[in-house]
């Protein structure tokens, strides 16, 4: 077998390494794919509109913020904005996966951060720190069957949405919190997990109370990074390493 046919078949076993990591989210997404489908059609779009803002913006929390504002006869900038506040955090997930993906080419970067979502930066680091490579392909297994289930559902709740019973009366969305719980618990060995967590905690609930959704998300993080840079962890005696 010849190098480059040893090096395509690595690629596409991190391809799909990186897929089945994904098959977790995709369920956990699959109560806001039909609740996302279904509130699509209540505003006025069709079920085509649906499926494509769903396959160009890929985002979920601001796919539902716009099909509420679009509406409204409100401002573009008005909307805009709106959604950039949804989206604030992905600027600090940006910042945190640049160092993982460093070997990258600007063209993989340039897709990558299109697939960028929260499941991906809480598996890269854990694989950064196991000194694993953040491969191209591994990124992009997670990326995109987290894509495709996520276009599919849309497609379904639009489709089949308001034939189903109401998801939030069901607890079906209770699944993705505790997927993403299960991400904040897999760094509890780090140095100040539990004072960052709880600081981040406090700062988002006080931000939801005097603030508002959705800047309580980007605002309880801010609040987690300013007390890591104000209490780094020490070095340990002989190691350059913290």
């Amino acid at each position: 077998m010849s190098v480059e046919a040893i090096s395509e078949s690595g690629k596409t076993s991190e391809f799909w390494r990186g897929a089945r990591i994904a098959l977790p989210v995709v369920v956990a997404l699959f109560p806001f794919g039909i609740l996302y489908g279904a509130l699509a059609l209540e505003n006025g779009f069709t079920v085509f509109e649906a499926l494509l803002m769903s396959v160009t913006i890929f985002a979920g929390a601001s796919q539902m913020v716009g099909i509420e504002l679009f509406g409204q006869q409100l401002p573009p900038w008005l909307i805009a904005f709106s959604i950039f506040a949804v989206n604030f955090r992905h600027i600090l997930y940006s910042a945190a996966i640049g160092p993982r993906i460093r070997h990258w080419s600007f063209v993989q970067k340039a897709v990558g951060f299109f697939f960028l979502s929260d499941p991906q930066i809480a598996e890269a680091e854990t694989k950064a720190e196991r000194g694993e490579e953040v491969t191209f392909a591994w990124y992009m297994g997670i990326g995109v069957a987290i894509y495709v289930g996520w276009v599919i559902e849309s497609a379904l709740g639009a489709m089949f949405g308001q034939l189903l019973p109401d998801t939030h009366a069901l607890g079906l969305d209770f699944l993705l919190a505790i997927y993403f719980l299960g991400l904040v618990m897999g760094f509890r060995k780090r140095p100040l997990w539990l004072p960052i967590v709880v600081a981040s905690s406090i700062g988002s609930i006080v931000a939801y109370k005097f603030v508002g959704s959705p800047w309580h998300v980007s605002i309880g993080a801010m609040v987690g990074i300013l007390l890591a840079v104000a209490m780094p962890p020490k070095k340990a005696e002989g190691s350059d390493r913290p």
